[in-house]
């Protein structure tokens, strides 16, 4: 199984399948999903689809997710 590093350019993920929210805006700003083959998330900025992908395990992205949907993190982006 492959090992990926925090910070490889999205555009060495070869078959990568990126999502992104339905939120998303048109002005591209958001942040894209993608599964890879060994069962870790990778996540890139949609603005720099070659730009550096940060690599986390499932387990990582779905405590976030829970800590996102409960509202840990409404603080940041406040009054959005």
């Amino acid at each position: 199984m492959h090992q990926f590093e925090n910070g490889i350019s999205a555009a060495e993920l070869h078959g990568a399948v990126w999502q992104k929210s339905t939120y998303s805006n048109p002005s591209g700003n958001c942040v894209e999903l993608a599964r890879l083959p060994g069962g870790e998330i990778a996540l890139r900025n949609s603005r720099d689809p070659s730009g550096p992908a940060l690599i986390y395990t499932r387990e990582e992205i779905a405590m976030f997710l829970f800590g996102a949907k409960d509202g840990d993190f409404d603080d940041m982006v406040g009054g959005i």
